[in-house]
């Protein structure tokens, strides 16, 4: 049967699970501001199996999967999805941390993570240490598949030291995943090369050999929903996962993109303080919030002095006095209809 996966508009449009970023408050953030005709899907920051799997520290590991209410209401109101994203290297603790999130938690979909270069990660044999042990992601695959009704897909990348992308995404193919989400770098990469999307052309091809309905969806340096577009119709992607593409502009799942005012920015970051404090208050260290400011505070007058003096803050109270102060200092000077899209 047909998951979701194979339902999604072509093509489709979704944001990367990333660490200490796509928590419950920034996905609602983004969802909101941003048009269901150009984002379907969200994922959550990933989730270890092992912590899933642990009586102790479940319940810290757990947090990673929340979901507000007020997310859920406008994933429901704009028809989008919500895929809890794992890692591990250890097939039955996937089946326990699977069942366990199946009978806990509402998402749509799973997602395995296969291509997290991080060193640290990858020393534990799991993410994308995975390539180079097909058999066992093989065994993570099925034991995924085994513990819940839900569709599960894999995040991965093209190889370790190359590309290998032919013999991985066939070996991936073989499992039958919901779905592929491909990152189009290898492991040695990291971020640091241009994205190779001619890798994801030759996975649409060895899927389409396969005579498989599974969707393939491209990831890496996509900046726009044209540049999306355009990446979908040279490789055959059924659609794309932006990740750092979204600290440059939250509003990119527009099109065409709107007019964003000096006022309209400050008022997201606001929003985004918020609800990241009314979410996790003393749950969550305050400094996460800091990495976000940059996405707020660009590309308007005054706004690298802005920037600076939010970086010294400690609690949302010290930020609403500072953009305050700016708003008024900006308004005298008459520069906030200065907008950047």
């Amino acid at each position: 049967m047909d998951s979701f996966w194979n339902q999604l508009p072509q093509p489709a449009f979704m944001l990367a699970p990333m660490e200490d970023v796509t928590d419950t408050s920034f996905r609602e953030l983004v969802m909101h501001i941003s048009d269901p005709q150009f984002f379907q899907v969200v994922f959550t920051e990933f989730t270890s199996t092992d912590g899933l799997c642990h009586p102790v520290g479940r319940e810290n590991v757990a947090s990673r999967l929340r979901v507000n209410q007020s997310e859920r209401a406008v994933l429901r109101h704009k028809g989008m999805k919500i895929v809890a994203q794992i890692w591990g290297a250890n097939p039955e603790k996937y089946f326990q941390a699977t069942r366990f999130i199946t009978q806990n938690f509402e998402f749509d979909g799973l997602d395995i993570n296969m291509g997290c270069p991080v060193k640290k990660i990858v020393k534990q044999g799991a993410c994308s240490a995975l390539i180079g042990k097909p058999e066992l992601a093989a065994e993570i695959i099925q034991a995924t598949k085994e513990a819940t009704h839900l569709p599960v897909s894999v995040k991965t990348r093209t190889g370790i030291k190359k590309h290998d992308t032919e013999n991985w995404i066939g070996h991936l193919i073989d499992q039958n995943p919901t779905a592929i989400i491909l990152h189009a770098r290898t492991q040695n990469d990291q971020s640091e090369v241009p994205a190779a999307w001619g890798e994801i052309r030759k996975a649409v091809a060895v899927r389409d050999g396969s005579g498989k309905n599974i969707p393939i969806y491209g990831n890496g340096d996509v900046v726009s929903v044209e540049d999306a577009i355009e990446k979908c119709h040279q490789t055959g992607a059924q659609g794309v996962m932006v990740g750092r593409g979204i600290f440059h502009n939250p509003w990119m799942f527009n099109n065409p993109q709107p007019e964003i005012s000096t006022a309209d920015r400050l008022e997201l970051l606001w929003r985004h303080v918020t609800l990241f404090d009314s979410t996790w208050g003393r749950g969550k260290n305050f400094a996460v919030l800091k990495r976000f400011f940059k996405i707020y505070t660009s590309n308007f007058a005054g706004a690298a002095h802005l920037r600076a003096a939010l970086m010294e803050t400690n609690n949302p109270a010290e930020v609403r006095e500072i953009i305050d102060n700016f708003l008024r200092t900006a308004e005298t000077l008459d520069i906030l209809s200065n907008s950047n899209t």
